[in-house]
């Protein structure tokens, strides 16, 4: 059970991320983990009056405030414009729909949970994030950051051609992934470039880049080889869920899947 002392509404960002310098504060999203542990909490600092509820779009980014709900991504047009079913696909089996109008961005990146799809699929793309004391910096970079107190505002993902796969597999529909898949590829400095990245290890997503020409009319043996290789450069635990071994034949098996199905329509 957590347990809450002071609760402080933030007017500015400037006043939550001074309150949160203090050890026993914390930073308010959807309360959804959070409130499942056991913690006291001294003051407990929301940000929902501060803007960072809305999904803006640009002509190169599309910036998503931390307050924004997995059910915003999901439905979001601009990013099934630009990446198809992708980001649906990886949001829509976290427990329902309720879950998902509660649940926020900010919380499921800053947390850098082993089970998170959201960052699992995100860390494929071409993503940031913004911090209020440490700027923009890569979403990469960031997933392998100690913890601290700063406060993330906004992630951002960068808008190119790029095709967009995510794969998991689950015990039941709503569970944690035993395992989570994103695969992503485009054109980077005039090269084909593809990106995997693998969660739910059960270790935090971590990511994976290839300099690879693949054909379009690739053989069904070839893919199987990349998607060998692939698996075999991630490290993986056991859990109640599954072991190690178990895990990267499932990475084998999802990379596979969706290399195939980018091969199959073509980029």
């Amino acid at each position: 059970m957590i347990t809450i002392s002071n609760y402080v509404k933030a007017s500015t960002l400037q006043e939550a991320y001074e309150l949160n310098q203090a050890r026993s504060s914390r930073i308010m999203g959807g309360m959804m983990w959070m409130r499942l542990g056991n913690a006291r909490v001294k003051t407990l600092i929301d940000l929902s009056g501060l803007g960072l509820d809305r999904i803006e779009e640009t002509d190169h980014v599309i910036r998503i405030g931390a307050m924004c709900t997995l059910r915003q991504l999901e439905q979001h047009e601009g990013l099934k414009e630009l990446f198809g079913n992708g980001i649906a696909e990886s949001v829509s089996h976290i427990v329902g729909v309720q879950f998902r109008n509660q649940a926020t961005v900010g919380g499921s990146i800053y947390g850098r949970f082993g089970f998170s799809d959201v960052l699992t699929a995100l860390l494929a793309l071409d993503t940031f994030v913004e911090l209020y004391d440490g700027g923009i910096v890569r979403l990469s970079e960031f997933v392998n950051r100690k913890p601290d107190k700063d406060i993330l505002m906004t992630v951002i993902i960068r808008k190119g051609k790029r095709s967009f796969r995510y794969e998991s597999v689950r015990q039941t529909k709503t569970d944690f992934p035993v395992l989570a898949c994103a695969v992503v590829t485009g054109i980077v400095h005039g090269k084909e470039t593809w990106y995997f990245s693998i969660g739910a290890r059960p270790m935090k997503a971590a990511l994976l880049e290839k300099k690879w020409e693949i054909p379009d009319d690739a053989s069904e043996e070839m893919i199987r080889d990349y998607a060998r290789q692939v698996a075999s450069e991630f490290t993986y635990g056991t859990n109640m869920r599954g072991s190690a071994e178990y895990r990267q034949h499932l990475a084998e098996v999802l990379v596979c899947r969706a290399m195939r199905s980018i091969l199959a329509e073509g980029r």
